[in-house]
Parts: structure tokens; sequence; C-alpha cells
């Protein structure tokens, strides 16, 4: 063990099982460890460097903004918070936008949000939130009772109440609990991340915003790591043909510092009032600066990118030796091995490939504009081991 491992294992508490790999620094999708050692990037970490490490037009305007105020709190205005809130609204036709820090964060708000038009629409009795089972929807008390999956409440009850979960894909199953539980809210993700990397279907989602839409319930959609371009769209809600009344966004948008918004539509835009929320760190100048040049370059040409290299990796693994199934959506992409997928990632390490787990599965998040020549090598390296890794 290096004495930097020593030290994390004594200092920091134990929630990582880390791999041991000592990351020092990088550039675009190419990671360089304590040794020398050169990774070829496929996690981005977690879905958040969506542009790569060290991004020079990123790293330009967060220098610069750090050089004229790095935090002024929301006591006051500052332009890259309006600006980015501006943006954002323009490319998704929301109205608001609230900023917090984390994925967690953003869905908390939206379902405060959620809950507090439907008491006021329909009286205070009205607070259940419908999700669905195998989401994912962050790690304080109030999203793992929002997430639907068993194992992460095990350990930390009792559990915020208000929350039932209902199966993904089942409409008919997810109309009769919202109406009897007299829902303030629908929530899911379009794409399940932690839950496997599972794509919702097309006729469920677009069935369940039209009943919301009809029963006046707020649908809320988690963009936390399918947004900022992760699917082939800005937001993967917009491959679904739909438009939600609550988005929350984090990850990607920050470019690798800390920051989440939730977006609110026409019907939920004027809910929160002065005093009803509040961020101390949420809309940071510096933040909202990265974010500006991350959000402004998610275009037309880079979307079309990430659908072409998309294709390119479904293809590769689709019917390959020692692979069950492929799922996800663009970036977003979960590879069913054979064998243990924990096993054959860990064999990827060394042989210069990072890339994650969901489950089962073998998980791909790599920044947006990865050369094709390095997604085909680590392809190709996880292919093989896939072959080669079969119990």
């Amino acid at each position: 063990m290096s004495e930097l491992q020593s030290l994390d294992k004594t200092y920091v508490a134990n929630t990582y099982a880390r791999f041991p790999v000592e990351l020092v620094s990088g550039k675009g999708s190419v990671l360089t460890d304590s040794n020398g050692k050169n990774y070829i990037d496929l996690g981005s970490g977690i879905a958040v460097n969506v542009f790569g490490a060290a991004d020079d037009i990123w790293k330009s305007a967060v220098v610069e903004q750090l050089g004229k105020l790095q935090h002024a709190s929301n006591l006051y205005y500052t332009e890259p918070c309006a600006e980015l809130a501006k943006m954002l609204c323009e490319k998704t036709g929301m109205k608001k936008v609230f900023f917090g820090n984390s994925g967690a964060e953003a869905n908390e708000c939206c379902v405060k949000v959620a809950r507090k038009y439907s008491a006021e629409k329909k009286g205070p009795a009205c607070h259940t939130i419908v999700t669905l089972e195998n989401s994912f929807h962050g790690r304080t008390l109030t999203m793992l009772a929002a997430t639907g999956q068993e194992h992460y409440h095990e350990l930390f009850q009792p559990l915020t109440p208000g929350f039932v979960h209902t199966p993904a894909n089942d409409f008919e199953a997810l109309k009769k609990l919202a109406l009897g539980v007299n829902a303030a809210g629908i929530m899911m993700e379009c794409v399940q991340g932690e839950g496997g990397v599972i794509a919702l279907d097309q006729d469920f989602v677009r069935k369940t915003a039209d009943f919301a839409k009809e029963n006046d319930i707020p649908l809320i959609i988690d963009e936390v790591q399918t947004g900022n371009g992760r699917t082939g769209a800005l937001y993967a809600y917009m491959n679904y043909g739909i438009q939600p009344d609550v988005v929350s966004t984090a990850k990607g948008i920050g470019g690798g510092l800390p920051l989440a918004a939730c977006l609110m539509g026409e019907k939920v835009q004027y809910v929160l009032g002065a005093g009803d929320h509040g961020s101390t760190f949420g809309g940071n100048p510096v933040a909202c600066a990265g974010a500006l040049t991350i959000l402004s370059r998610i275009d037309d040409e880079l979307l079309a990118e990430v659908r072409a290299k998309s294709e390119y990796v479904f293809k590769a693994f689709e019917n390959a030796d020692g692979v069950e199934s492929v799922s996800g959506m663009g970036l977003m992409i979960g590879i069913k091995p054979v064998g243990p997928a924990g096993k054959i990632v860990k064999a990827a390490i060394d042989k210069g490939v990072l890339a994650l787990t969901a489950k089962d599965r073998i998980r791909l998040l790599p920044a947006l504009n990865i050369p094709m020549d390095q997604l085909e090598k680590a392809v190709t390296i996880l292919k093989n081991l896939c072959a080669e890794i079969k119990d």
C-alpha cells in the first residue's frame, strides 16, 4: 500500500471501495497516475467531465472568474448565475432555475416544488411522490426514500415518508398507484443509471407524461446522470418528445465543479417564493462561469457525434463473445457480460482502461468528445476481456 493510500484509509471515511489507482493529471480522455501510467477514461468522473480532463475552454473561464470573485452568496446578483439560468431556459423551454451543488439537492428541490404546488392546488394531504422501482435519486435520507431499490434503504430507517414505488414500463400500475395515493408528483429517470443503465420504453414515458398533464400532477424528470448531452440529446427527456414540469440536472453541467440545477416549467415557475428554499453555494459564480462554457458547446454537431459514437459501441458489443446484452442510450451504455462485470473492470485497469459498473453491467460514460481512436482502442480491450473472463 502506498503512502497516499495509507493516508486515505486512515483519515477519509471508509465509504468508497477505491481502485488502487492514484490519479494525478489528465488531458482529454487520457488520465495519468502517480507512476506515469496512462489510462483511457471511459467514466469521466461518473459523467462529470463531459469534455474530458483539463478542458482548456472551461479552465480559462474558471480561472478568469476566480480572479474576479470566487463567491458572493445569493444575497446579491452575479452575472454567471443569471446568464446560465437564461441559457438553460432558452435551451429547454423551462421558465425558472434554482441552483444547488449536487444531484441529490436538485432532486430534493424538485420534490419541494411538486409538493408545494400540489398542496396549494389540492390540499396538504396531497404530498406523495410516485417513483419507479430500480430508480436512483441520491443519497440524502429523502432521496434514499425516493430511490426504488430496497438495499439502499436497509441501514438508514426511518426514511422520509411520502414516497411510493411502481414497476418501470408498467403504465397501468403507475396510473393506479398515482390515483390511489393522490400523487403530488411523478418522478423518474429516462435511463436508470445506477439501476443498470436501462432506458425506459418510449410508450411508457409518453403515456405517463400525458396522464400527469391530464391529472395536474407535476412530472419530474431526473437528469442528474442522463443530462447535458449524455444520451445524444441535451436532456434525455427530449428523446421521448415530452415536456416535463420539473427537471433536475447536475454532474456534467459543472464540467468538474459542484453544480446542480432544478428547472421549473410554466406550470410551477412561481411556486417557490422568497425564503421557500436556499443554498449557500448554489449558483456560485466560478462554477457557473465554467458551466456556461459546457452548456454553450453542447450543440447539434456534438450531439450528432455522441449518437454516432453510441452506435459504434452498441454494434461493437452486440453479439460479441462473452456479452449477453447491451443497454442504455447515447454515451450512457451498460454492457452485461457473461463473466463478472467487476472482475472485467479491474482487469481493464491493468490494460490501461478505466470503466465503471452498474449492478451486473460494465458501465461506460466517456467524455462526449472522446477521440474515436481512443474509444476504439478501449472498446477492443473491453471486448477481449469479456471474451476471456467468463467466470
